[in-house]
């Protein structure tokens, strides 16, 4: 992939490398946990999860569009959204993405896409109808810095082995529940049975908190680096910070239900969308806090006033 002109960040290069390297080692001690307890169900553990990792991987932007209910829109129907991603793709040297709206009042926007070739940039509406030009802007940098630092195919995969885990605890649940850890001969006793079930179900809830601490850890810091890159780009961190402090504080306004079916998708979004009043989401947040961003930003103006 060709590199563009937003800047580099070794820190999140670093974070993605080692987050996929530790995923990786606890996926494969995952898979060979059924290898060995779980012999007869391992080959079609491992076909599901090859078959739904590669239909992630190379199919997650029409996945993402149709799970959030975007649409691929036109020059045409969108001149004024192309015409701002068309000046960002110029200052930043990158390829123009797809570019797509959502109908939803829900005031968001995310980038998906395996690379640069393949991305594709989502608004809603509910954005489109808050935000300046300027504003916008800032946004859609952030969107597509995402892109340019690749941290959005990683999230696919991270996200992915996740589900995975939670699969495969549901198929050793099936599998046990059916008789099939006894032999054909039911040698084994009901006891034994229920061990190994127990077993199954400690192991993948052990394997997927890991992965979920992991890609939290890793999603948080990749919102910072992509508000850095995106006030760098554009030389305007105050209209990035209008935006985040007009979206967050216009998420309250948003009819619970709405906000309560775009959460699924926070680890994507530009913003978190909360439900109203206290979540267990807030402790485990995929995004730093509206004050952790806006204080990097105010300090990325000072800097840019003064002309380090």
């Amino acid at each position: 992939m060709a590199r563009s002109r937003f800047a580099p960040d070794r820190g999140l290069t670093a974070r993605m490398l080692v987050t996929m390297f530790l995923l990786g080692l606890l996926y494969v001690a995952f898979i060979g946990f059924f290898i060995v307890f779980v012999p007869r169900l391992w080959v079609l553990v491992l076909v599901i999860a090859v078959g739904f990792l590669l239909v992630q991987y190379f199919f997650s932007d029409k996945l993402a569009l149709f799970a959030m209910h975007g649409r691929v829109v036109s020059e045409q129907e969108a001149p004024e959204l192309h015409g701002v991603i068309d000046r960002i793709c110029a200052m930043s040297d990158m390829p123009k993405p797809r570019v797509a709206v959502a109908d939803t009042d829900v005031p968001n926007a995310f980038a998906t896409g395996r690379n640069q070739d393949n991305a594709v940039v989502c608004v809603t509406t509910g954005l489109l109808r808050r935000l300046d030009n300027t504003e916008l802007e800032g946004v859609l940098a952030h969107e597509l810095a995402h892109v340019a630092h690749r941290d959005v195919a990683v999230m696919t995969i991270a996200s992915f082995l996740g589900i995975l885990a939670g699969l495969l605890t549901r198929f050793g649940l099936e599998w046990g529940l059916w008789g099939g850890f006894n032999d054909r001969n039911r040698n084994n006793n009901d006891q034994s049975t229920a061990m190994v079930l127990l077993i199954v179900i400690g192991v993948s809830a052990a394997v997927y908190a890991v992965s979920f601490l992991l890609t939290r850890a890793l999603s948080r810091y990749r919102e910072l680096s992509a508000d850095r890159s995106a006030a760098e780009l554009t030389g305007q961190p105050s209209a990035l910070a209008s935006a985040l402090t007009k979206v967050t504080g216009d998420m309250a306004r948003i009819p619970t239900k709405d906000l309560r079916a775009a959460e699924p998708f926070n680890a994507f979004y530009f913003a978190p969308a909360f439900s109203k009043g206290f979540s267990i989401s807030t402790l485990f947040s995929t995004h730093p806090s509206l004050d952790q961003r806006l204080e990097q930003l105010a300090k990325i103006s000072a800097q840019l006033g003064r002309g380090v």
